[in-house]
């Protein structure tokens, strides 16, 4: 074992992933979905969930005038929604037309991906700045499951 830089260290270790689609809004009310590997449970009791966004990025400035947001983990049948939600900005597009997804609104308002294997409905109750990244943790106020979908993605996929 040899100590080497952090970016090389982490792109040797980062994969597989298990990839999650935030859903969030703008002040208009405009939906826009990105792909995030930086989330994770932070509560049991009350059921809390934290996700980290780059300071730069429509999403942060969508959650600062939005105080909500959906975490969906995606069924194996996302994978091109997952590059696209990851790659293009939702200042500049409309991503939720351009993946060809169906949705609906959950109890928040905000869309949840009819195929998705589960979505959690979350209030934001506090934020943390982390360097160039924000940390929003939100309180889940509603908790969905689609039994009928197929397993998780993972990337990179290995099947």
């Amino acid at each position: 074992m040899k100590v080497l830089d952090f970016v090389k260290v982490l792109k040797a270790t980062k994969a597989p992933f298990l990839p999650a689609i935030i859903v969030c809004c703008d002040k208009n009310g405009k939906s826009n979905p990105i792909t995030v590997e930086w989330y994770m449970r932070t509560s049991i009791q009350p059921p809390m969930f934290a996700v980290s966004i780059g300071n730069d990025r429509y999403s942060y400035q969508c959650l600062q005038e939005c105080r909500k947001f959906n975490i969906v983990l995606c069924s194996k049948d996302f994978g091109d929604a997952v590059k696209l939600f990851g790659s293009k900005s939702g200042k500049d597009t409309d991503k939720i037309k351009d993946s060809g997804l169906k949705t609906f609104k959950g109890k928040l308002g905000l869309e949840i991906f009819e195929d998705s294997r589960a979505a959690y409905e979350c209030e934001t109750v506090t934020q943390v700045k982390s360097g160039d990244h924000t940390i929003f943790v939100g309180e889940v106020k509603y908790s969905w499951l689609n039994e009928e979908t197929s397993e998780l993605i993972v990337f990179p996929d290995k099947s």
